[in-house]
């Protein structure tokens, strides 16, 4: 173990967020933290430095540590990661922190935990609202993404007002996403609705063409 990481998880196991950034500043740009492993370091039970300072609440390591290449999705062998720690342990800012940093709201213990069923055993209700607003985001951008790919596969068979329509339709979800103020899991639930609503009809229409296209045979009789 290089003695870089050793001070590393010295400073953030005590909290020193300046010398902390002080020694990830003073790595050469040319020695990418991957080729380093500036955040192998892991404790007696497999912890690594992020997990350590998410498990801490120590929102503001977290972010400097992330910044620097430490991987956010990273597991202990029985399957925690940054995310599931700061949800068990009630850290509400870091759980929104790791969330914007991309953490994976799905990653499981070997229990089949995902981190907002271990805010909820842990009667973590702040982490757990968090969470829950969290899946409803991700649920809405994956069903737009989705449907924007099943559109952009058939967009030929679509006329320049169905193109408008759509084009439209996804530039406000994205304005709404990004923009809207404190919104709740039932505004999520209600911009799906209304998402799917508005291209319905081009949903159908395309659906109706891909019922009437033959299909090709695989081979001759």
């Amino acid at each position: 173990m290089s003695s870089i990481q050793e001070e590393i998880f010295q400073c953030v196991q005590s909290g020193d967020l300046e010398a902390l950034k002080q020694l990830l500043e003073g790595v050469e740009e040319s020695q990418e933290s991957l080729e380093l492993k500036l955040f192998a370091r892991r404790d007696e039970v497999g912890r690594n430095v992020l997990m350590i300072a998410s498990m801490l609440g120590r929102s503001d390591t977290v972010r400097e540590l992330v910044g620097h290449g430490a991987p956010v999705n990273e597991q202990t062998v029985r399957g925690y990661s940054a995310l599931h720690l700061a949800a068990c342990w009630g850290h509400e800012d870091t759980v929104r922190t790791l969330v914007e940093l991309g953490a994976d709201l799905q990653a499981q213990t070997f229990r089949g935990e995902t981190p907002v069923d271990l805010s909820s055993i842990y009667s973590r209700t702040d982490c757990t609202e968090r969470l829950i607003l969290a899946e409803a985001k991700q649920d809405l951008m994956s069903y737009i993404n989705r449907v924007k790919e099943t559109i952009a596969d058939s967009e030929k068979k679509l006329t320049k007002e169905e193109k408008n329509i759509c084009a439209h339709v996804f530039s406000a979800k994205s304005d709404w996403i990004q923009n809207a103020k404190n919104p709740t899991v039932l505004d999520f639930t209600a911009q799906r609705q209304d998402f799917e609503e508005a291209l319905q009809p081009v949903l159908n229409k395309l659906s109706a063409l891909s019922a009437e296209t033959p299909v090709e045979p695989t081979g001759k009789a």
